[in-house]
Order: structure tokens, then C-alpha cells, then sequence
């Protein structure tokens, strides 16, 4: 996915956004922004302070935002994650907790207790991080006491600095028939480039949000030489390698995450994207 309007304030390096704006604006005051937490399963990041329009982004349960401005309802805020930078309803933000696990299956139910009878309180994505506060078994079935309520099945979580392993490209597959959204970013829906960026979240590495960006990342390769785990590019759309034959990506033509002959994914894409524009190896 690559936007036309660019609303990111520091594209992947979030941690010097403060130095690179001070840089780029003229202004007597510097704020470095009001950190914050984020309260509810996922939340839309928009260009705009209106709900009618597009979205840029998601972003998940626990993940922390700076936040620069609030007004009538809505706040400007910069995503710590990935340096995204837009706006959110103020009531999807709230105090900073210090996260102990992150949701690791594509998604999962937060139940009032730990009782998986029990109508669910709502659902967490994955890379969801969330605070525990306590143990419960019932039947059999093991669940974490979250700090803010409710309860989740222990073994869809994993201690915070814990990662699924090496192999993205595995935890990518996960997502398959996970509806496509174009701009989100969770297990409830997600767009190609945001595919990657999670995937790779959960092995432990970073990863720019989007496609454009992504187009950087790594270092290029040929297509002879494309193999698992790869990064295939079009203008516009960027998919993975699960082999040398096979691109998983999420796709507008599907509507999903599939799985798709890569040379038959070339020869649809190019009517109207025309032919690739690179291949990324991560390293």
C-alpha cells in the first residue's frame, strides 16, 4: 500500500522524529508530545479529524502514540511504532501501562473472566500488548487477568521481548483469508504492506508501514534469484515469497491474504500495474 499524502513525520526511525522536526520547522517552542497509550482493540488513524474519511493506519491495543494536539473530540498523535503520524477519537487513548505480553495468534477473545462460556467482552489482534495481572484456569484452559479486565487465553500470548520464532514468512501465513482492508493493520483486516510490517513485528524485527517505504528496506535482488521470505514490488502493492513459486500477499483481487502462483500473480497484476518494479531480500 503506498498513500498519495505522506503523513508520516519520520519514516522508520521514530526515535529521532523529535531532532528531524525541530530541523524542519521554524517555531519558539519545541513540544514533544504528550505520550499515551492506546485503550480499545484497534483504532483508525486518519489524515483528518473526520470519521467519513480514508485511513492511513491502525493501530493496536497497547501500542503508545505522542500525543501534540486534542481538540473537539479528536487528537494528533505520533505512532511510536513505525513514526505515523494523525488523527484518532480522543476516547481511544489512555494512561500508559507497561506492557508484560502481546497477543500472538492472528486474533483472540477478551472474556469477562476467565470462563470461555462467557459472551466475550470483545477481541485483540495480534501484536496487541496487554498487561497481566494475574493467573485462572478453568476446565483445563489457562487465561491471563488483564490489569485493565477481562481475561484471554494464556497460550494465544507471549511475554513482551519473546518472539515466533525467525521465520516471518511462517507468520504471514497465518493471515491467509484474513479479509484485505485498505490502511489496516490487525488481524481483523489488513492491507499488503501492513502484512509484512506485522509479520516481521512479531519475529522481533521493525519494518516501515508502507509499500513505498518497504521498497527501501533490505537490499535489492534479482528475480532469478527469489526465494522464501522475498519481497516482490509493484507500484503500489508489495507481496512475499513463501517459495520460489509462491507469493502470499493481501490483495484487492481476492479481497484477502492468499496464496497465489507467482508467475500467474505477474501476468494478472500487469494489466494494470504492469510488470514488478523490484525484489528486496530483508537479510
Amino acid at each position: 500500500m503506498t498513500k498519495t499524502l505522506d503523513r508520516r513525520l519520520h519514516a522508520f526511525r521514530p526515535d529521532l522524529a523529535d531532532e528531524t522536526l525541530r530541523g524542519s520547522v521554524e517555531a519558539e517552542t519545541f513540544v514533544r508530545g504528550e505520550p499515551a497509550r492506546i485503550d480499545v482493540p484497534v483504532v483508525q488513524l486518519r489524515p483528518v479529524p473526520d470519521l467519513a474519511r480514508g485511513i492511513d493506519t491502525e493501530l493496536l491495543f497497547g501500542e503508545t502514540v505522542r500525543v501534540f494536539d486534542r481538540e473537539n473530540g479528536f487528537a494528533w498523535v505520533q505512532a511510536d511504532q513505525d513514526g505515523y503520524v494523525g488523527y484518532l477519537p480522543e476516547t481511544a487513548l489512555g494512561a500508559l501501562e507497561e506492557p508484560t505480553h502481546r497477543i500472538a495468534v492472528p486474533r483472540t477473545f477478551l472474556y469477562p473472566e476467565a470462563e470461555l462460556r462467557k459472551p466475550p467482552l470483545g477481541a485483540l489482534s495480534m501484536g496487541s500488548r496487554v498487561t497481566v495481572a494475574g493467573e485462572a484456569e478453568t476446565r483445563g484452559t489457562k487465561y491471563l487477568l488483564l490489569s485493565t479486565g477481562g481475561a484471554v487465553v494464556a497460550r494465544h500470548c507471549l511475554p513482551i521481548g519473546e518472539t515466533l520464532g525467525e521465520d516471518y514468512v511462517s507468520v504471514a501465513g497465518k493471515f491467509i483469508e484474513t479479509p484485505y482492508l485498505w490502511g489496516g493493520r490487525s488481524g481483523f483486516g489488513l492491507d499488503c504492506s501492513a502484512l509484512v510490517q506485522l509479520s516481521l513485528m512479531m519475529v522481533g524485527r521493525s519494518a516501515p508501514r508502507d509499500s513505498d517505504m518497504l521498497a527501501s528496506f533490505g537490499f535489492p535482488i534479482t528475480r532469478e534469484e527469489l526465494r522464501r521470505g522475498d519481497l516482490v514490488f509493484w507500484k503500489g502493492h508489495v507481496g512475499i515469497m513463501e517459495n520460489e513459486e509462491t507469493l502470499l500477499h493481501a490483495n484487492g483481487h481476492t479481497m484477502s491474504v492468499g496464496r497465489e502462483d507467482f508467475e500467474a500473480a505477474v501476468q494478472r497484476i500487469g494489466w494494470l500495474y504492469e510488470q514488478p518494479t523490484g525484489y528486496r531480500r530483508i537479510g
